[in-house]
């Protein structure tokens, strides 16, 4: 009998022993039931604030990061040379690296307002045709003012020519116009009649070119059909002139010249003297200035605002000391609204001095 009480007394403290924790485990079930919707939405504003804070303070550091190159694009002058791949113009190609630039500062396309003080000017000295490739010699800010000095320098090319073939823009690009025999022609031939275009020499400049005739390009009235008379011959200078290759019907020269020179002319001229004709097949202007295409000219991977500022420190010691840059007026330096103007020179006019500033 006493065993059967222990037994059932036995019993029953393990039943209550194994229910207790149950019906403990099920209350605290419930009131985390009852907690979690209240907790999961503070844990998501919780993340939500952090990820906003976290995007604000990056939204910050890039703002602070735009302003400090916009300030840094801003505060570049001086001229630098970039390397001009064919096929656009030299315009083209001046706007397609202010429009990098004026990306990588985070500055919109500036619209142009003449009434404005510009504090973003960026241009170019001495035109090269669309078709060739080379050296482009380029002002920024102040720089823009220096341009000028680099129409009056020296230039070199690398020109081939090709015999037998003449065409309406004295290059590959034009319509053939005429078509002569060149086999008899020889090397010594060539070189026999460089020294003719060597020196102070008279020359008429192409039809297609930037001379202008009533405030028009003659290339641009060309283009349209129109009849246009040749421009008078005008003294040009060519420093030193030599037959790098001859291999029929083309011919490799190296040319060093002054402003307003024209290569196209010089090739049509050549063929003229040979009894023959000849255009211009390639041409790449490979010095203006000091700049020079392997040392100094910029690829385009490279038009960025460090790199201009690099080259700018680079070039500004190769410029005679009366181009230097003289220092901004107070006000000038304290301006930064950014507006553009287009602005065309011609003080001397052909197609390779033209300055044109944006």
């Amino acid at each position: 009998m006493a065993a059967t009480e222990a037994a059932m007394a036995s019993s029953s403290l393990s039943l209550e022993t194994d229910t207790a924790p149950v019906l403990e485990t099920s209350g605290t079930a419930a009131a985390t039931a009852a907690i979690s919707p209240a907790t999961a939405e503070t844990t998501t504003a919780e993340a939500a604030a952090a990820t906003a804070s976290a995007e604000a303070a990056a939204g910050s550091e890039a703002g602070d990061f735009k302003s400090a190159m916009a300030n840094k694009l801003l505060s570049l002058n001086g001229v630098f040379a970039v390397h001009k791949p064919k096929g656009p113009t030299s315009a083209e190609l001046l706007n397609r690296l202010k429009e990098k630039l004026l990306a990588e500062a985070g500055m919109p396309p500036p619209k142009c307002n003449k009434r404005k003080k510009q504090t973003f000017k960026i241009g170019h000295g001495g035109t090269l045709d669309s078709a060739a490739t080379g050296v482009l010699v380029v002002g920024v800010g102040r720089g823009t003012k220096m341009l000028t000095s680099m129409l009056s320098g020296t230039k070199r090319y690398i020109a081939i020519g090709e015999l037998g073939k003449a065409t309406d823009t004295l290059d590959s690009t034009g319509k053939v116009t005429e078509e002569k025999p060149y086999d008899k022609i020889k090397q010594e031939d060539i070189e026999g009649i460089l020294q003719k275009f060597t020196g102070n020499i008279m020359q008429v400049p192409p039809l297609y070119s930037a001379l202008k005739k009533d405030g028009q390009r003659l290339s641009t009235l060309m283009k349209r059909g129109e009849v246009v008379e040749a421009k008078p011959a005008r003294p040009v200078t060519v420093y030193s002139i030599s037959l790098q290759e001859f291999q029929p019907p083309y011919f490799t020269l190296d040319v060093e010249c002054g402003g307003g020179f024209y290569i196209r002319s010089l090739v049509s001229d050549i063929g003229k003297e040979l009894s023959s004709c000849a255009s211009v097949l390639e041409l790449t202007r490979t010095k203006q200035g000091p700049f020079t295409l392997e040392e100094h000219a910029l690829p385009e991977e490279k038009w960025t605002i460090d790199d201009i500022a690099q080259a700018l420190k680079l070039c500004s010691s190769l410029l005679p000391s009366e181009t230097g840059l003289k220092k901004p007026k107070p006000e000038e330096s304290k301006e930064q609204a950014l507006s553009c103007e287009f602005i065309s020179l011609n003080e001397v006019k052909g197609e390779d001095d033209v300055i044109q500033s944006y």
